[in-house]
C-alpha cells in the first residue's frame, strides 16, 4: 500500500514512526513550512520533517493545499491512502478524493466530543474522566467523518497536557497501524448528540482565576502545562504555575495561606492548592523550595489575576 503522510508536530511524528516501523511504503510526507523558533528565531524544521529526512522519505512543505501546483505534487504520487495527524492545513475536497482509499485522520479525542484543534487541553479543562484516539475517515467537515477504530484511556488526576499528549500519541501510532492492517474496516457514523468543539488554545486563557474552585484551578494548571503555562501575578511580576495539588484551606482567593519547603498554599474560591513548581518571568522552572530560597514570601501575600 502506497501511503502519503501529512503531519507536523511530535504527536504526528510518533504515528509516522509507527507506520514506518510496521513496514508500510510512505512515498511522500507533507508537513508545514519551517518556522522561526527559539531565542534566535532561526527556522526550525517540524518533528515530522526531521523524522522523514532521517528515514530518507521525500518531504513536501506547501503553505496551502488549495494551490493547483501543490495539488499536482500530491496527485503525482498516486497514493492508495493518506494518513493525516495534526497537520495544521485544510485539505480541500479535491485532495481528500485523490487517494484510492481516501484520507484517514488520527484524532486525539473520543469523537464526537472535542472536535477541533485542542482536544487534549479541553478534555482536562472540562474534567473529563477519559479521552482517547479515533481513526476517522476524513470528509469536508471539521472532524465529522465516520470512525473506523477507537480506544479510550483514563485521564489521571495528575495528568498534564504533556503527559496526556504522550500517552495519546503512542495510542494513535498503535491504532493507525492496526487500522492499516485491517482495512477495509466498517465506518461508524458519528452520533448527532454529544458534539463539543475544542477551540485552539489562546495565550490570553492562561491567567488563573483564583476565585474559581480549587479543583478547576488545578485542571487549568494541568491543561496549560506545557503551553502556554498557567499564569498569575505576584508582587507586580508574572509567575507561571506548573504544578499544584488540592489541599484543605480557606481564605481570600489568591491569598498565600502558608509557606514551607513542600509548597506554597494558595486559597481558591473554595479549598486551596499547594503550589510545588513555579517560574518567574525570564527564569527557570523551580521547585517551591528553590523558589523560596531566592524570593521572600510570607503568608498574607496574594497572587492576583495576570493581565
Amino acid at each position: 500500500m502506497k501511503v502519503i503522510f501529512a503531519g507536523t508536530p511530535e504527536f504526528a511524528a510518533v504515528a509516522l514512526a509507527a507506520i514506518l516501523d510496521a513496514g508500510h511504503d510512505v512515498a511522500l510526507v507533507l508537513t508545514q513550512p519551517d518556522r522561526p523558533a527559539g531565542r534566535g528565531m532561526a527556522l526550525q524544521a517540524s518533528a515530522v520533517k526531521r523524522l522523514a529526512s532521517a528515514r530518507g522519505i521525500p518531504v513536501f512543505q506547501p503553505s496551502s493545499l488549495k494551490d493547483v501546483a501543490a495539488q499536482g505534487v500530491v496527485r503525482a504520487v498516486d497514493a492508495d491512502l493518506m494518513v493525516v495527524a495534526a497537520y495544521g492545513l485544510i485539505l480541500p475536497q479535491s485532495v481528500l478524493d485523490m487517494p484510492r482509499l481516501g484520507c484517514l485522520n488520527i484524532h486525539a479525542s473520543l469523537l464526537p466530543r472535542w472536535r477541533g484543534a485542542a482536544p487534549i487541553q479541553r478534555a482536562i479543562l472540562a474534567g473529563d474522566a477519559e479521552t482517547g484516539v479515533c481513526i476517522m475517515q476524513m470528509e469536508a467537515g471539521l472532524d465529522t467523518g465516520p470512525v473506523l477504530l477507537s480506544e479510550a484511556i483514563p485521564i489521571g488526576s495528575a495528568d498534564t497536557a504533556a503527559t496526556l499528549h504522550d500517552a495519546l500519541a503512542g495510542l494513535g501510532g498503535r491504532l493507525i497501524v492496526a487500522t492499516l492492517a485491517r482495512l477495509p474496516l466498517p465506518a461508524v457514523i458519528q452520533p448527532d448528540s454529544g458534539v463539543t468543539y475544542a477551540a485552539k488554545i489562546d495565550k490570553a486563557e492562561s491567567a488563573i482565576d483564583w476565585a474559581r474552585p480549587a479543583v478547576e484551578v488545578d485542571r487549568h494548571i494541568r491543561a496549560f502545562n506545557p503551553f502556554p503555562g498557567a499564569s498569575a501575578r505576584l508582587d507586580g511580576g508574572v509567575i507561571k504555575i506548573w504544578r499544584a495539588a488540592l489541599v484543605p484551606g480557606q481564605g481570600s482567593p489568591g491569598e498565600v495561606l502558608s509557606v514551607d519547603r513542600d509548597g506554597i498554599v494558595v486559597a481558591c474560591g473554595d479549598q486551596a492548592l499547594r503550589v510545588s513548581e513555579l517560574q518567574k518571568a525570564g527564569g527557570k522552572r523551580l521547585s517551591a523550595a528553590e523558589f523560596l530560597a531566592g524570593n521572600g514570601l510570607e503568608p498574607g501575600a496574594r497572587f492576583v489575576l495576570a493581565a
